[in-house]
């Protein structure tokens, strides 16, 4: 529709599966093998007013929804859960009797709010896992490529473009096992009645508590989980949504700092994201190469970093056993995160293996800068040919203020290196100097750190989770 406003992480950003995921198909339809798995329970544990006919029927009409008759009833009666039971119901006349027995309308809508969720957090952990591999690969590649490292954004002493890589690696790692913990705590609300107390159940079976335990146990197992929440209200605890979204948040961050600091390497000229053949950069000016993958990713972070305030919020405001300002922020706030998160995986992933690397500027940055580095090792070089510490260190001092007036003030070439050749306080050492000044010998450890930490770190993930990989991604706009 053109002449309504639509969801652009529906329409431009996230990928037809998570899309899918939050739909009315799947959530309808989660809603009716609930009630399905809930009726074959109760029918198992001895209720024979439940009938084989009647499951059977059930199961028929799992995804034709009514949408037409659900959405009429619910203008009349104001309830969601109540008029798609009766459009099921329609569909199920055998049934229509024993359709939500003894449950609460939480026992449809936050059951399947879990379920959806952990797909969704699965999904996420595919394309997380798939980002560290192509991110770590990109890291291997570029392992021994010095690049200037820079603390305060100056120039400081040299590290590699793989080991600046295993920075914005291992963020992610960090972000994914905060995920496998969170979804590895995965549990349903549960058969828990109005207020939670399974009164309504333990009336439906006489009184007998053994068989209520059952039937939580016998429905939460058909719906393919171990565990229910041990208590809860009249929905399962808020605190869940709340942990979710601070782990969708972590990973916003650590996308949101690569992205950032691709955007600046941009800038001058080191390294870019992919640029493709017909993509315009700016609409004016038509030599630009603007990094809007990077700027979409930063975007569509801080969306998702906006948001664990307001889970908590939710969290710490659910009065005894349940208020209701939870129910039209919840339809909001946890499906969008997720989609955003969906967009912003699309994105790291389709720019992290795709990455263009300028050596040649890196090699002209470095050498600007290098020679400031290079002075102290000089000077030592210089001392043990029998020169005085200080008086060098003034001559270093003078000679390194000389050349930065010319670059900053003259826009010359650093010429650092050859006034301390010229330099007579230097003559001992002249000769050796230009071996002093190779990058590779300033870069430390970063080609063994990146070594170690792909095969301690990165590999592990990637053993475990090998099934995942070759995901691929196709950016639409």
């Amino acid at each position: 529709m053109t002449d309504r406003y639509e969801n652009p992480l529906i329409t431009r950003y996230a990928s037809k599966e998570m899309s899918y995921i939050f739909s009315d198909d799947k959530k309808f339809s989660t809603w009716r093998k609930l009630w399905i798995a809930l009726a074959e329970s109760e029918m198992e544990l001895g209720i024979d007013v439940i009938s084989q006919e009647q499951i059977d029927e059930m199961k028929a009409h799992i995804y034709d929804i009514n949408y037409d008759v659900a959405n009429e009833r619910e203008k009349q009666v104001r309830h969601d859960v109540m008029a798609h039971v009766y459009a099921y119901s329609q569909l199920c006349p055998k049934a229509a009797p024993i359709i939500h027995l003894g449950a609460t309308s939480c026992y449809v809508t936050d059951n399947a709010d879990v379920i959806n969720i952990h797909e969704a957090l699965l999904l996420v952990k595919k394309k997380l896992v798939n980002t560290i591999d192509k991110l770590s690969a990109f890291a291997l590649k570029y392992k021994d490529m010095p690049t200037l490292g820079f603390t305060h954004l100056q120039p400081a002493q040299l590290t590699t473009v793989g080991k600046r890589a295993t920075l914005w690696t291992y963020e992610l790692i960090l972000d994914y096992y905060n995920l496998e913990f969170l979804i590895s705590q995965t549990r349903l609300r549960g058969v828990k009645g109005t207020t939670g107390t399974q009164a309504s159940f333990l009336n439906l079976f006489d009184g007998d508590h053994a068989k209520v335990k059952k039937l939580e146990k016998l429905v939460v197992k058909k719906l393919g989980f171990d565990n229910a929440f041990a208590v809860t209200g009249q929905t399962y605890t808020r605190k869940y949504d709340s942990n979710v979204l601070n782990v969708l948040s972590g990973i916003a961050q650590s996308a949101s700092k690569f992205a950032n600091d691709i955007r600046i390497l941009q800038s001058i000229k080191e390294v870019e994201e992919p640029f493709e053949k017909s993509q315009i950069g700016s609409s004016a000016m038509a030599y630009k190469r603007n990094p809007m993958r990077c700027e979409r990713i930063t975007a569509l972070s801080r969306y998702v970093m906006s948001l664990p305030t307001n889970t908590a919020f939710t969290s710490a405001t659910q009065w005894m056993e349940r208020t209701l300002d939870d129910s039209a922020n919840r339809r909001i706030v946890i499906g969008q995160a997720f989609l955003a998160i969906d967009a912003v995986l699309n994105l790291y992933m389709n720019v992290s293996e795709n990455l263009v690397v300028n050596d040649k500027v890196i090699e002209k940055h470095i050498k600007e800068e290098l020679p400031f580095m290079a002075t102290e090792n000089i000077m030592m070089a210089c001392v043990k040919a029998g020169g005085n510490r200080q008086e060098l260190h003034e001559k270093i001092r003078e000679l390194s203020m000389q050349a930065s007036y010319a670059v900053k003030k003259e826009g010359k070439p650093c010429n650092l290196i050859e006034l301390i050749k010229n330099d007579n306080a230097f003559a001992a050492i002249k000769n050796d100097i230009d071996s002093m000044i190779n990058p590779n010998d300033f870069v430390g450890r970063s080609p063994q750190q990146v070594i170690d930490f792909v095969e301690c770190e990165v590999k592990p993930i990637i053993e475990k989770n090998k099934k995942e990989l070759g995901a691929t991604v196709i950016i639409e706009v």
